[in-house]
C-alpha cells in the first residue's frame, strides 16, 4: 500500500501522519506542495497545521498550491483523499468539499479532546469497518473548525448521508460542540465516500503513551477498507 502526506509551509502534522501510516505499513512518500507530480498513491493525506500561516483564509493559499491539481486529478480517479483539521480546510477551499469552515463561535482556539460518533450510512473506505455504536475519543486543536453551509447545501449534505462524524453528547455536557458548528458537524465526506475532511486528529492518539488509542483504531479500520 502506497501514500502520501502532502507538505505545505506551516503544516505540523505531516509527520506524525508519517508515523501513524508506517506504523499501518503504508510505503509513505512525504510530498512538497510546490511539486507538480504526486506519486502514485492508493491514500492522499493532507494534515493539519497552519498552511502559509492561515494567511487570508485558512487553506485558501494552499488550495492553490502546483501539487493541489495532482491530489484533484487523483480524486477525480476515485483515488482516496484524507484531510484533517487544516488538510479539511484545505479540501473545502479547492472545492473539494462542500461548506466552509469559519471562526470557532466563541472566538477562542479550542485543543481539548472530543466525542464522536460516526454519522453516515453511506459506503466509504474510511467508515465502513468502524463500529457505528461505539463513541470515538479524539483531539482537536483549531480557531477555525466551525463548520458551516448555506441551507441548500446543509439539506444536501444531510439528506444524502454525507456528514461523517458529530461532535456527540456522551455525559449532557451542554459544551459539547467546541466550536459552534452546525449539527454538530466534526467531518464530511464526498458523494462517493472516498474523500473525508475532518476536524479532530487520529494521528496523535495512536498509542495510549500520547493520550489515546482511539486514533490508532480509527486509522486502521480505515485504512484496512483501502487494501
Amino acid at each position: 500500500m502506497k501514500s502520501s502526506v502532502i507538505t505545505f509551509p506551516g503544516s505540523n502534522c505531516d509527520r506524525d501522519m508519517d508515523v501513524a501510516l508506517k506504523k499501518f505499513g503504508f510505503n509513505n512518500k512525504m510530498v512538497w506542495h510546490d511539486d507538480n507530480e504526486l506519486p502514485k498513491s492508493d491514500l492522499v493525506v493532507l494534515p493539519g497545521g497552519f498552511s502559509y500561516g492561515d494567511y487570508l483564509r485558512c487553506g485558501a493559499v494552499a488550495a492553490n498550491s502546483p501539487i493541489m491539481r495532482e491530489v484533484k486529478n487523483h480524486a477525480s480517479r476515485g483515488g482516496a483523499v484524507l484531510g484533517i483539521c487544516n488538510g479539511f480546510q484545505i479540501l473545502l477551499e479547492a472545492k473539494l468539499l462542500n461548506g466552509a469552515l469559519i471562526r470557532n463561535s466563541k472566538l477562542k482556539f479550542a485543543c481539548k479532546e472530543v466525542d464522536l460518533k460516526v454519522s453516515t450510512n453511506i459506503n466509504s473506505p474510511f467508515l465502513d469497518k468502524v463500529n457505528r455504536e461505539d463513541t470515538i475519543k479524539l483531539p482537536i486543536a483549531h480557531n477555525e473548525g466551525n463548520f458551516f453551509a448555506d441551507e441548500k447545501t446543509l439539506e444536501r449534505i444531510e439528506g444524502e448521508g454525507l456528514v461523517a462524524l458529530r461532535y456527540y453528547n456522551a455525559d449532557s455536557n451542554s459544551d459539547y460542540n467546541p466550536n459552534g458548528s452546525i449539527n454538530d458537524i466534526a467531518g464530511i465526506l464526498s458523494e462517493n465516500g472516498k474523500i473525508l475532511g475532518m476536524m479532530p486528529h487520529p494521528e496523535r492518539y495512536i498509542q495510549k503513551e500520547l493520550g489515546g488509542v482511539d486514533g490508532y483504531k480509527f486509522l486502521k479500520n480505515s485504512i484496512e477498507n483501502l487494501s
